[in-house]
């Protein structure tokens, strides 16, 4: 009887061990987006979509806040989130049904938060219990009327909003009483954008549209060592190139100096494209984070989705954002990685334009589209019965570490914030694509999880992977992604050759970078900074050796890196290259 339950003892702990909880995470991140929430635009298609995120630490909570989600989220690891349905709102609804670029601060034991505005009768509310729907106004009508507001306590207690989204007007900022929260004083003009200047505040995704002027938005505000950080997005939501930059002041408002790295968050290549928008904020360890919006732009411009990424400041108090690799899995912080640089976990995308056989293909959505590396691409199935199936071929014998499901919306017929739905599927794996076993079993799954991601504890070694539809939430069985992350067993690239950096005299804002593609490359990592061991900018190509960057300011020398990868690692990076100007 002892030998038994022993025995069942061992299934029990090895049944807890086959999925890693809290340890890595893998960008968009996995929580139960609204439905195209956001009102007074045309859109073609019913989708899930957010933005504008802000991540603030409350009690030892996180509370996460962002457009049009008719609620919020909290989460005690940055890992699970739990959301909470915001009824405080309900009186509003006819004219404010959502909070739109939420602001949200702490006083003291109290947390506040309110939406954008235009008007002067719109409230602030207050909790000292946000993990619950309890809410009640601090005020009833706020004077300032800010769009995209910010608020920062400083170190003396006195309190300052930011804010602005357009094309034509500046970020303002302006000290509130923090007593009444009534304005202090006139407010006053901070920064504007200079896209003569800096590239990467061009319209467009190519940065070449002239149709519309950039917008600057987002405003956001840290303090380090004793100097204000005021970041802002810009050129508009939907790009690739959308990104946030920062200026640096002795004073909480003012006069600013355009930081000489910047944007210091952008992401404009990889699957999840864009790091706009946000808010920088340290969390339990004390360590930086940056969140921001991710752009889609497939069934609206805002259709969109929030990323995470490793942050900090320099020994030369530079605000930088690691965002190489992002969209791959990532550690959190933890007594063992107290740098951002150690946190990419080395698992590399094993799927990459391999084989996949589907189960059947609606229309243009073909397979392929699911195993292609953009967000803004997927396979649908005819429908959403059972037993639809994508099946994915890595070439060989590979050690899996991780898996992530990316569902798209195609064909969906929901709108609003949805509490009772929920995704189910299995993942089979194979090693020869005849004998099969069950890898993930998520039939029984009561959660909304539309970008799923799966850590093994115990890491598996297979070439087939299956992923079988249970049920989806509506629409039908459409995935975007379905990315497979482990170690492959073959050879990492070598250095990458005869890299160059052309930057004309006639647009010193833009370079046209080549070099020579490797035939095990899968793609690329473009590194570009202010110094030879400043290059904390990033963009990711697959599969071409060039790249068109209009992210520079003309009034700069930059230097460049490239490193080459593929399933089985990262090759050594190339020389850094120095461009004048």
């Amino acid at each position: 009887m002892k030998i038994i339950m022993i025995f069942f003892l061992i299934l029990i702990l090895l049944g807890e061990k086959s999925f890693a909880q809290n340890r890595t995470y893998c960008n968009p991140i996995n929580i139960d987006y609204a439905y195209n929430a956001i009102p007074n635009f045309v859109t073609w298609g019913k989708h899930r979509t957010t933005a504008d995120p802000v991540i603030t630490l409350f009690k030892d909570k996180y509370y996460l806040f962002s457009t049009n989600q008719y609620g919020y989220w909290w989460s005690e690891d940055l890992s699970d989130w739990n959301f909470v349905p915001r009824l405080f709102l309900k009186p509003w609804h006819k004219v404010y049904d959502e909070l739109c670029a939420p602001a949200v601060f702490s006083l003291q034991d109290t947390l506040f938060v309110i939406g954008s505005t235009h008007t002067k009768t719109f409230p602030l509310w207050m909790s000292t219990d946000p993990t619950t729907d309890s809410w009640s106004e601090a005020v009833d009508s706020f004077q300032v009327g800010a769009w995209d507001p910010a608020f920062f306590e400083d170190d003396d207690r006195r309190l300052y909003i930011y804010w602005g989204s357009s094309n034509t007007y500046p970020v303002y900022g302006q000290e509130i009483n923090r007593k009444t929260f009534q304005p202090v004083g006139e407010h006053r003009e901070l920064i504007r954008l200079h896209d003569d200047i800096h590239g990467w505040e061009r319209f467009g995704e190519r940065a070449d549209n002239t149709f519309l002027s950039p917008f600057i938005e987002g405003a956001w505000m840290n303090k380090h060592n004793g100097k204000y950080y005021l970041q802002y997005a810009a050129p508009g939501t939907e790009f690739s190139g959308y990104g946030d930059g920062v200026y640096i002041s002795e004073n909480p408002l003012g006069p600013f100096k355009y930081q000489s790295h910047n944007p210091f968050s952008y992401k404009p290549g990889g699957f999840a494209r864009g790091a706009g928008h946000g808010a920088t904020f340290q969390g339990k360890t004390g360590k930086w984070w940056h969140v921001s919006t991710i752009t889609i732009a497939v069934k609206n411009n805002f259709e969109r989705r929030i990323g995470l990424w490793p942050a900090g400041f320099d020994k030369d108090d530079i605000l930088y954002c690691n965002t190489a690799f992002g969209d791959y899995p990532h550690y959190f912080y933890n007594a063992s990685n107290e740098s951002d640089n150690g946190l990419f976990t080395g698992w590399m995308l094993l799927n990459y334009n391999k084989p996949v056989t589907v189960s059947s293909t609606l229309g243009g959505y073909h397979a392929n589209f699911a195993v292609d590396e953009d967000i803004q691409t997927y396979w649908s199935a005819n429908s959403s019965d059972p037993g639809e199936f994508l099946q994915s071929d890595l070439g060989g014998l590979h050690t899996i570490y991780a898996i992530q499901i990316n569902y798209a919306d195609q064909n969906a017929d929901l709108i609003g914030k949805q509490n009772d739905i929920f995704h189910q599927y299995k993942i089979l794996q194979s090693a020869d694509g005849e004998n099969w076993s069950i890898l993930v079993d998520k039939s029984d799954n009561k959660k909304d999880v539309p970008h799923d991601y799966i850590e093994f504890e115990d890491p598996v070694k297979t070439r087939f992977l299956k992923i079988e539809n249970i049920h989806v939430p509506t629409g039908t069985f459409a995935i975007s992604g379905f990315r497979v992350f482990g170690i492959g067993s073959g050879i990492q690239p070598g250095r990458v050759a005869n890299f160059q950096v052309l930057r004309g005299e006639s647009e010193l804002r833009n370079a046209w970078i080549k070099w020579q593609q490797l035939d095990n490359a899968t793609g690329y990592n473009i590194y570009c900074g202010i110094e030879p061991d400043k290059l904390y900018t990033c963009i990711m190509v697959y599969g071409k050796n060039e790249y068109y960057f209009a992210a520079m300011d003309k009034d700069k020398k930059y230097y460049f890196a490239i490193e080459a990868f593929n399933e089985n690692g990262i090759g050594p990076r190339s020389e850094v290259v120095e461009i004048g100007y």
